[in-house]
């Protein structure tokens, strides 16, 4: 079995700490948060691993993700390996990498899709980095990942950067998923015809080309709060949906059911509809994302 530090025990980096250990590995954990860490800084948690050691960053994308590495890189020792597991920017991970490579210090980028419910159905990981990391680090993939065919949970994507690259991709395509989910939703609502619209909707989840987990998030959701009236119609956006869409812009790919995914975010901060409504409700079942309550 491997060890395995964690920095970030937030709403994923904490059911990943007990994933792993129900696998039997052992995990040390480093959070802002003392009640919830294993350890008190950095350098304990460097302390408490033997080498050569990994440790996986869980922490929020941009300056805290980048302060970290740079921190890790000066308390670890050569021979270590260092992954970075959060929603990252792909352009990020060969900076970090690089800077790593100097202390001869491995690093893999690694998007990770399976939000709240990963403890328990496990994660998909999608891997950038050398074929000897990632073989290195495949017990702690293998422990994350879902039970089953290991293609069809995992991928080692390319070198640093494929992963989180791969992950923006999927994010993006997650959000024309959402979208027309919404509109269909609002549609049944407006049109006066269906009387009861959450038993259609359940009643897609077996026999019909658009069953997914994604609308069986939705069936769990309109079963919470039929008509979704308990939330604004506000719906945040984390950086992935837009930088997809650059990423077609620079490459001259049409992308127009992203783009209008991610400008019906946008709207979503205006006036109050039911379309938006249903993409906060999923965006929370699937992920324990933000969401504003009527009251709020």
């Amino acid at each position: 079995m491997a060890s395995l530090g964690l920095i970030g025990l937030g709403k994923m980096g904490f059911n990943m700490r007990e994933r792993l250990r129900a696998a039997g590995h052992e995990v040390v954990g480093y959070d802002r948060n003392a009640e919830i860490a294993d350890v008190g800084s950095l350098a304990d948690l460097v302390a408490a691993l033997p080498g050569p050691r990994i440790v996986w960053v869980m922490v929020p994308a941009g300056e805290a993700t980048r302060q970290t590495v740079a921190d890790l890189g000066e308390v670890l020792a050569e021979g270590d390996l260092v992954i970075d597991g959060g929603n990252s920017r792909y352009t990020d991970d060969k900076i970090n990498g690089d800077l790593l490579a100097t202390k001869g210090i491995g690093y893999l980028d690694v998007g990770v899709s399976g939000g709240v419910w990963g403890k328990e159905n496990g994660y998909a990981l999608m891997v950038g980095g050398a074929a000897a990391d990632v073989e290195r680090a495949m017990p702690i993939f293998d422990a994350l990942r879902p039970e089953g065919e290991r293609e069809e949970s995992f991928s080692h994507a390319g070198d640093v950067g494929a992963g989180h690259y791969a992950k923006m991709i999927h994010n993006g395509i997650e959000y024309g998923l959402m979208q027309a989910f919404a509109e269909g939703f609002e549609l049944l609502e407006a049109a006066n015809v269906v009387t009861d619209v959450p038993a259609v909707i359940k009643g897609w989840q077996r026999g019909t080309v658009v069953r997914s987990w994604l609308l069986d998030l939705l069936v769990l959701a309109l079963e919470e709060d039929p008509e979704l009236d308990d939330l604004e119609g506000w719906v945040e956006d984390s950086g992935e949906g837009r930088w997809t869409l650059e990423e077609a812009i620079d490459n001259a790919v049409p992308a127009p059911v992203l783009s209008a995914a991610l400008f019906a975010r946008f709207a979503s901060r205006r006036p109050n509809s039911s379309s938006m409504r249903a993409v906060a409700a999923l965006r929370n079942q699937f992920g324990g994302h933000a969401v504003k309550k009527v009251a709020e």
